[in-house]
């Protein structure tokens, strides 16, 4: 995760995407989609809460390095920076782990791909921006491809079915908190930097973290390896605080609508590297499931909206 609304004016023309700017795209698209199966290669040997501290202490460091003489939140922000740091480590990140975990790389990744699709869904709620008919019907596809995704793997039935659709539900989970996350920081964003928000809400989470991960790491085995370390340094350098800086960036340069389109981009790396690195079996259900999802994702933010609105993933 992170990823962060910002307000910045409408004006930018998508004739301003150079090459430069695609490759940029290109990279974080990169990035933040290797980002579940890099987490899926960490949990061979540590155990998901542990994973996830490890990765947030690294990003609270940076975080935090890049905000030196910047200015920073009021003591009137820090309360709604905690419970946005609570709900997007404490219950998106940490339902990922787990989720991620509890079923395939693959299946990981194309249901995470689906925040922006939840993004959708709560902003009509908590923003009151209206849901068209062709959102709705993304939403459904979306829900749709995600049943089918869960149970589309190349595998025998049984306990392993089960274990992939309680992984599938975590892997749920932390995508409507994430979203949710998304939504609720709109305000606090728009008052403050987005990069302060980052680094006040990554540390409320991590602290709020620590107690569960001491408890985990009593009762289970840690193995820390030299691939575990480079695995969160991966995702607390370059998913939580170099993807962050590179998506501002990108967002100064092209129009919303073109940036936003990296989302589309994430889940075919991803699956391809959970393919490579750990031979996920694709079925005909999976695909099937992956087609509905992505033209859900399509019909679900593919619309004309305020820079501001552009949500972009991991």
């Amino acid at each position: 995760m992170q990823e962060f609304r910002l307000e910045r004016p409408a004006s930018v023309p998508s004739s301003s995407l150079s090459v430069r700017g695609i490759a940029w795209m290109l990279l974080l698209a990169v990035m933040w989609g290797l980002s579940i199966p890099v987490t899926k290669y960490g949990l061979q040997s540590v155990p998901p809460l542990t994973l996830t501290a490890m990765r947030f202490a690294i990003a609270v460091l940076l975080l935090f390095l890049c905000r030196i003489g910047k200015p920073t939140l009021t003591l009137r922000a820090l309360p709604r920076a905690a419970a946005l740091g609570i709900l997007g480590i404490g219950v998106g990140q940490v339902a990922q782990a787990f989720g991620i975990q509890g079923t395939t790389a693959s299946v990981g990744t194309i249901i995470s791909a689906t925040i922006p699709i939840f993004v959708v869904a709560f902003a009509a709620l908590r923003l009151g921006q209206r849901v068209t008919g062709r959102q709705q019907f993304g939403l459904l596809a979306a829900f749709a491809g995600i049943g089918l995704v869960a149970l589309g793997r190349n595998q025998a039935v049984g306990s392993v079915v089960s274990s992939d659709v309680v992984g599938a539900f975590w892997m749920l989970l932390s995508a409507v908190a994430i979203a949710f996350y998304y939504v609720w920081s709109v305000e606090l964003t728009r008052e403050y930097d987005t990069a302060a928000v980052a680094a006040w809400s990554t540390l409320f989470g991590f602290l709020a973290l620590m107690p569960w991960c001491a408890w985990e790491m009593s009762h289970s085995e840690v193995h820390l390896t030299a691939g575990v370390v480079a695995a969160a340094a991966y995702l607390g350098v370059a998913v939580s605080v170099a993807g962050l800086f590179l998506w501002l960036y990108i967002l100064k340069t092209v129009s919303a609508p073109v940036a936003a389109s990296v989302q589309y981009l994430q889940p075919v790396f991803g699956i391809a590297a959970a393919a490579v690195m750990f031979g996920d079996t694709l079925g005909l259900l999976f695909g099937v499931g992956v087609v509905l999802i992505l033209i859900g994702l399509a019909l679900a933010v593919a619309t004309r909206r305020k820079a501001e609105e552009a949500v972009p993933h991991e």
